[in-house]
């Protein structure tokens, strides 16, 4: 299964999540490849639009493990068991975790400009994403949608190797992935269209979405 681009997978998701409708959920994209997907879904539901910034803090001599995340509003995510194997404590990650803050912050301000960050509290919360390769992106914005309020969290993606898929299902309340092939390289090779977004480009697919509203 091929996607010609990040619309048509956000087309086909949104064809799987017309169940939600009624839920009045709220669609979070990680930016930036996330956004067009997300867009999509937004539009079909009816639903605010809005990015997901979230930073994962690695261990320092394996950047690519993740023993926490933190998001906006100064939500921090400590993930213990990884702590523990490498023997440290968050306390030891403080230069890392406000490294990560201010990145959290900036981001999230040259996405929104002036626009306001969507409430989530006792929301119901579709992350969205282009494709997963390892999940510690998304795990780590499904924790931080968690601490800001939302009461039923949904993953939407098109793309994730099989186990990760799997895994996933136990952290979302709802999981749609449509594909989940084996080999896996990497999310790329799924779409004929995987271009890079600029900045503005994520900022005038949420005033669009906001002008249509």
């Amino acid at each position: 299964m091929h996607f010609r681009d990040r619309s048509e997978a956000g087309r086909l998701l949104a064809a799987r999540l017309g169940h939600l409708a009624g839920a009045e959920p709220v669609v979070l994209a990680l930016p930036r490849g996330g956004v067009p997907v997300a867009a999509e879904i937004a539009a079909e539901l009816k639903a605010p639009l809005d990015v997901i910034v979230v930073r994962k803090v690695g261990v320092p001599y394996r950047p690519e493990l993740a023993a926490g995340a933190v998001g906006e509003d100064g939500v921090t995510v400590r993930n213990m068991p990884v702590l523990h194997e490498a023997g440290l404590s968050w306390e030891d990650l403080h230069d890392t975790v406000e490294r990560e803050r201010a990145e959290v912050r900036r981001r999230a301000e040259a996405l929104r400009v002036d626009r306001p960050a969507a409430d989530l509290a006792d929301r119901t919360v579709i992350i969205v994403d282009d494709g997963v390769a390892t999940g510690s992106t998304v795990v780590a914005a499904i924790r931080v949608v968690r601490r800001l309020g939302a009461r039923h969290t949904v993953l939407a993606i098109p793309v994730a190797p099989a186990d990760v898929a799997e895994k996933l299902t136990g952290l979302a309340d709802e999981v749609v992935c449509l594909h989940a092939p084996v080999p896996f390289q990497a999310v790329g090779q799924w779409f004929r269209n995987f271009r890079q977004l600029t900045d503005e480009e994520v900022r005038a697919f949420l005033r669009s979405h906001d002008a249509h509203a």
